[in-house]
């Protein structure tokens, strides 16, 4: 059996939309309901996801046993078995469970085709970190019915894991065109915060929580206000979102992460352990276990970074190169990080995440004048990362390029000050040993920007492992 992952791309970018693909395929009970009796779990389970919202997660579960219980009796029944593959994934992105990909793997073999499976199995295989197979399944699902909004999410996510940020953009447009909510609205802040369009992301967001139907819906999209000021380095205010968040739903993953990496900015790090410790409980992603390993790792705490970094490294993560190569990059063998990462760029991850990581573990490996091409790569695409400006500028300096070093390593502290433990201070090491900038500086030594969209505000972001 292929070891199974949760792709953090997935789950980054919302999941209201997995199950949206068959939700109208499900009938509750044979014959139909009583109307005076109020819905219950499987059913609001069922409303949240044909309005493309996220359902609470005990409603999904209920859902989940619903269709297994029927399908023990009608095991024909291929619209059950769309729905029941459907909900397993959603299970998989919401629990970072691995086991629940392999149980939506054979439901779907069962299923019924046409647009609903495609867009079904499009789902599976970007939760697999599968882009390529992502993609293939969502354009048969858009040839077939382009008007189908459900085959919009899954084609975003296939063409942002293979760095086709223009294909992307497109979907994205289109299904704004078919679909409007919460959903919407949080993957367009999505697409404002990858080019880079700070104040138009957050506008954005800002009607995701505006248009939440659901609680759970709610606290991923103040969830995502969170890592918005996050990125900007506003620990204060993304702490704010988090609680809010958590306040709704106080297991939600994403949301102790981020109010771990807050704590730890503000200096509360006893609290930011406790909250990163809960969060790798809670959803065990490689992202959570690098930064809180690396946490560990700056407090002194050698014993339990050694442990959070094992436990990434033993586990079969076939969707995590990026964490998995930087853990080698800065904490173990260079040169295995770059074969790792050569590797996924060879086989079409070419996502500025794999970029940015394939260029650091190459300059960690001693070649940083192709290191260099990598990382103008990751930085020219448009997302404003205080991660990525701070490897550019490190390479840089590598080669005695030092106006653009200062330029990047400034550029990293304007965006996000906090945005690493272990590698912010550093940032501010390098910048000190380079000094000020001289007297006369060429016309764009102070930085760059983003473009702007027609009739938007512009503005810079930052993002830690963005």
């Amino acid at each position: 059996m292929r070891p199974e992952n949760v792709s953090r791309t997935v789950l980054a970018s919302g999941v209201g939309a997995v199950l949206a693909a068959t939700a109208l395929l499900y009938v509750p009970e044979p014959g139909g309901r009583d109307p005076a009796r109020a819905a219950g779990p499987a059913e609001r389970a069922t409303s949240a996801a044909r309005a493309g919202a996220q359902a609470a997660l005990p409603d999904l579960v209920a859902l989940i046993g619903d269709r297994e219980k029927w399908l023990r009796a009608h095991p024909g029944d291929t619209a059950s078995w769309a729905v029941l593959g459907s909900a397993y994934t959603e299970r998989a992105l919401r629990r970072a469970d691995p086991a629940d990909l392999t149980r939506a793997g054979a439901a779907l073999e069962h299923a019924a085709g046409g647009p609903d499976g495609q867009v079904a199995l499009a789902a599976l295989a970007n939760a697999r970190g599968d882009w390529a197979a992502g993609r293939s399944w969502g354009e048969r699902a858009r040839k077939t019915d382009p008007k189908r909004w459900a085959a919009y999410p899954v084609l975003i996510d296939a063409y942002n894991g293979l760095g086709d940020y223009r294909a992307a953009g497109k979907a994205a447009e289109k299904l704004a065109e078919l679909h409007a909510g919460a959903a919407v609205s949080g993957r367009t802040a999505q697409l404002y915060r990858d080019r880079g369009w700070r104040e138009d992301a957050g506008a954005a967001a800002l009607d995701a929580v505006a248009l939440a139907e659901t609680g759970a819906e709610k606290a991923a999209a103040l969830c995502r206000l969170g890592d918005l000021a996050w990125e900007r380095g506003e620990p204060e205010e993304a702490l704010a979102q988090y609680g809010a968040a958590l306040g709704l739903d106080g297991d939600h993953g994403p949301s102790l992460a981020g109010r771990a990496r807050a704590r730890a900015a503000l200096g509360r790090t006893e609290e930011a352990v406790r909250d990163w410790r809960a969060a790798v409980a809670r959803l065990p992603l490689p992202r959570h276990l690098l930064e809180a390993g690396e946490l560990a790792e700056s407090l002194g705490r050698e014993g339990d970074a050694r442990a959070l970094y094992g436990r990434l490294r033993a586990g079969r993560w076939p969707d995590a190169e990026v964490e998995l190569g930087l853990l080698d990059a800065d904490h173990g063998d260079p040169a295995a990080a770059v074969r790792r990462l050569r590797a996924a760029w060879a086989g079409g991850h070419r996502s500025v995440r794999v970029a940015d990581a394939l260029g650091w573990a190459l300059y960690r490996a001693g070649e940083p004048k192709e290191a260099l091409e990598f990382a103008k790569r990751a930085t020219d695409e448009g997302l404003r990362s205080a991660l990525f400006a701070y490897h550019r500028g490190e390479i840089e300096r590598s080669l005695g390029d030092l106006g653009p070093a200062r330029r990047h390593l400034a550029e990293a502290l304007r965006t996000n000050p906090h945005f690493s433990p272990l590698l912010a201070p550093r940032a501010r090491e390098s910048a000190a040993a380079l000094g000020d900038f001289p007297d006369e500086l060429p016309k764009d030594a102070l930085g760059t920007s983003a473009p702007a969209p027609a009739g938007g505000g512009a503005g810079g972001r930052g993002a830690a492992r963005g």
